[in-house]
C-alpha cells in the first residue's frame, strides 16, 4: 500500500515536536545534563498519589462524566466563581491542558479563520491549528524584550480572527505579559467579537508578583488552566477550561467524541491537590530561577523571567541551532528557539532540574559562551 498516498494533507503537515526530537536525543546519551524538559523534576506529592490511589481501591476506574467527576467540577466551578465573580462560567475537566485547548480550538474555528498569538509560542500551538484547518498568524515580540504589545496584537486581527490565544507566563520565554498589555487586548477583543484563549498553565509559577488573567477585563475568555505543571502530575493528563457556559457546552460535545473524560482517578487526586500547598515548591523554583540568571549574567543577553520555569538568552555567537549543537556535544541538552518560532536565534533552558544538574549546565554554558 502506497501510505504517502493515504496520509491526509492535515497530518503531513503537521510537524514532529523539537522537544520530542530531543528528548529521543536524550536516550541516546549517556548521562547528559538535561535542561530541556518542561516538566518538574520533583515528584508528585505523596497526599495527591495517595488521594488516586484510594480512588483507585475504591474502584472509581470507570469512566466519569464527560465535563468532569461532579465533586471535582464542582469544587473547580466553586472556586472559579468565587475568582472572577462572573454571571455566566462553566467548567469542563479535560485531558490535559493541551486536550483544553484542542477542544476549544476546534469548536471555534472554520477553515481558513485566524488565530493570533505572540511569537515565541508553545510548540504545540501551530499544530493545533492547522488540526483544525485555521491559519496561524504571530505578533513578533523578539525585538520588545518578549514584552506584549497590544497595538501588534490589534493590527494582526483581520475579518478572519476567531482567537487571540495567549499564555503567560510564557512557554518557551518564562515573560508574563503586563496587566495593561493584557487589559488592552481584552478589552479590544470584547469590542471585536474576539475570543481570547488564555493558556495559564504556569500561573502558579509567578515570582515577582500574583498571576493576572484577561478574565478580568473580559468575561467571555476562555482560561484554560492544568494540573501536571503545578503539581508534577505531568503524566496524568489532567486539566479544565473555564468560561461562557456555551462554548464549554460545545466543548463538551466534542470531548464526548474524543477523549470521553479525563482519567477518572487523576481527578481524584487533583480533588486532594487543589488542598495542598505547593508555595515551598514554587520558592524553591524563584531560587533556581535567580542561580541561572546570576551564573549567565554578562555572557548572555536575555530578559528576566517573571515566571514558569524557563530562560530564553540569544545565542552568542552562530544561530540558535548551531549554538545548541555545540552545547549537545558538550553534553548538554536545550532547546533551539525554532522550536518556538521561525525565528533562530535564542534557544530555551529549563531550570526545572535539581541544583547539581543546574551547576553543571550553567559550567557549560559559561564555557561555551565564547568561540
Amino acid at each position: 500500500m502506497n501510505f504517502d498516498a493515504l496520509i491526509s494533507r492535515r497530518s503531513a503537515t503537521v510537524e514532529i515536536s523539537g522537544i520530542r526530537k530531543v528528548f529521543e536525543l536524550a536516550r541516546a546519551l549517556k548521562n547528559p545534563i538535561n535542561l530541556s524538559i518542561g516538566q518538574p523534576h520533583f515528584d508528585t506529592p505523596e497526599p495527591i498519589k495517595a488521594a488516586a490511589q484510594s480512588a483507585i481501591a475504591a474502584g472509581k476506574n470507570a469512566y466519569t462524566l464527560t465535563q468532569g467527576a461532579p465533586e471535582f467540577r464542582e469544587r473547580l466551578l466553586t472556586d472559579v466563581k468565587a475568582k472572577y465573580g462572573h454571571t455566566d462560567r462553566d467548567v469542563i475537566v479535560t485531558s490535559g491542558t493541551s486536550g483544553g485547548l484542542m477542544l476549544a480550538i476546534l469548536a471555534v474555528l472554520n477553515p481558513g479563520d485566524e488565530v493570533v498569538t505572540p511569537d515565541p509560542y508553545f510548540v504545540m500551538y501551530p499544530n493545533m491549528v492547522t488540526l483544525a484547518d485555521g491559519k496561524f498568524v504571530t505578533v513578533n515580540t523578539f525585538d520588545t524584550g518578549f514584552r506584549l504589545d497590544p497595538a501588534r496584537v490589534i493590527a494582526a486581527c483581520t475579518p478572519r480572527t476567531k482567537i487571540i490565544l495567549l499564555c503567560s507566563p510564557a512557554n518557551p520565554t518564562g515573560c508574563l505579559i503586563s496587566p495593561e498589555a493584557m487589559r488592552a487586548v481584552a478589552e479590544f477583543a470584547a469590542r471585536r467579537g474576539i475570543l481570547v484563549i488564555s493558556d495559564e498553565i504556569y500561573s502558579a509559577f509567578c515570582y515577582d508578583g500574583p498571576a493576572r488573567s484577561p478574565a478580568e477585563w473580559n468575561e467571555n475568555v476562555l482560561v484554560v488552566e492544568g494540573f501536571g505543571k503545578t503539581y508534577s502530575m505531568t503524566g496524568w493528563r489532567l486539566g479544565y477550561a473555564h468560561g461562557p457556559s456555551r462554548l464549554v457546552e460545545e466543548m463538551k460535545k466534542l470531548q464526548q467524541s474524543t477523549f470521553i473524560c479525563a482519567p477518572s482517578m487523576a481527578q481524584f487526586g487533583g480533588l486532594a491537590a487543589l488542598d495542598y500547598d505547593m508555595s515551598p515548591y514554587i520558592a524553591d523554583y524563584k531560587r533556581k530561577r535567580d542561580t541561572l540568571i546570576e551564573g549567565l549574567r554578562g555572557l548572555y543577553e536575555f530578559t528576566e523571567p517573571g515566571g514558569a520555569f524557563y530562560l530564553f538568552p540569544r545565542a552568542p555567537w552562530g544561530t540558535g541551532t548551531e549554538f545548541v549543537s555545540e552545547a549537545i556535544r558538550n553534553n548538554l541538552l536545550i532547546i533551539p528557539s525554532t522550536t518556538f518560532s521561525t525565528q533562530d536565534t535564542h534557544f530555551r533552558i529549563s531550570y526545572a532540574a535539581t541544583d547539581e544538574t543546574l551547576a553543571a549546565g550553567i559550567e557549560v554554558l559559561r564555557r561555551i559562551a565564547r568561540r
